[in-house]
């Protein structure tokens, strides 16, 4: 049985109207450097750490086969209002990567309608719970054609080092890499708080945990996002859950 979550995308305008009050002070996609890293990848690491699972208990970042999730929100390009909508499934399937039998989550992103991209997430589990990222495979789309695959890395090619998607007993504080892909994807996060409310379409929730991303290459380039316990990511920037079915 699937347990669905959802309401009408109409209330959708409504949740931006008291989002705001969703990241602490340190977050808000604002200028400033990023935060120095102070939590090791060595749990993530295939030849230091594991072993690997493809699920765990990450109450933050669950790889339930069978989990689907909605994202959409208003983004502004040029002065031109983009509707975003991210489609989100842990998929029954798994790839080795970099010696690591990892859990494929697909990400479908659309632009008003339009298919830009799909992202093939590889991800697996070390005993602490830790949520490891071990790359993602990229189609890029125009016109419903796949026109190139920027942001394609894997951990363990060209020099690419897996990251820390989610740690095992999050922390506020915690400074992690996320993405390591010299000239690909460089990215981390901090954890800036546990517990603060998020009102969004499909519900509202306090089981929370506000983190802020930020690229080291463009510290301007700040993004917020917020995962709720048993579902995963529930705000990213603008965009906001909209719809959760949980799988078996």
């Amino acid at each position: 049985m699937l347990k669905k979550v959802s309401v009408s995308v109409v209330t959708l305008v409504l949740s931006f109207l008291i989002i705001g009050g969703c990241s602490s002070s340190g977050g808000g996609g604002g200028g400033g450097s990023c935060p120095e890293v102070n939590t090791s990848i060595q749990p993530c690491d295939p030849e230091t750490g594991g072993p690997f699972s493809l699920a765990g208990a990450n109450e933050f970042f669950p790889l339930v086969v069978g989990n689907e999730s909605v994202l959409e929100g208003v983004e502004f390009d040029d002065g031109e209002e983009v509707e975003i909508r991210i489609e989100s499934n842990v998929l029954d399937e798994t790839e080795m990567v970099a010696g690591v039998e990892t859990r494929v989550v697909e990400e479908s992103e659309f632009e008003d309608g339009e298919l830009v991209e799909v992202a093939r997430d590889f991800y697996a589990v070390t005993p602490d719970g830790t949520v490891c990222y071990f790359g993602e495979d990229v189609d890029n789309y125009e016109d419903g054609m796949v026109v190139n695959n920027e942001g394609s890395w894997r951990a363990g090619e060209d020099g690419n080092k897996p990251g820390i998607i989610m740690p095992g007993d999050p922390q506020v504080g915690q400074v992690y890499m996320q993405e390591s892909a010299p000239g690909v994807a460089i990215d981390q996060a901090e954890n800036l708080a546990l517990g603060e409310e998020l009102d969004v379409p499909a519900g509202i929730f306090d089981d929370t945990l506000t983190v802020e991303d930020c690229n080291p290459l463009d510290k301007s380039a700040k993004d917020d996002k917020v995962y709720v316990s048993g579902i995963g990511t529930a705000k990213d920037e603008t965009a906001v859950l909209i719809s959760f079915e949980e799988g078996m």
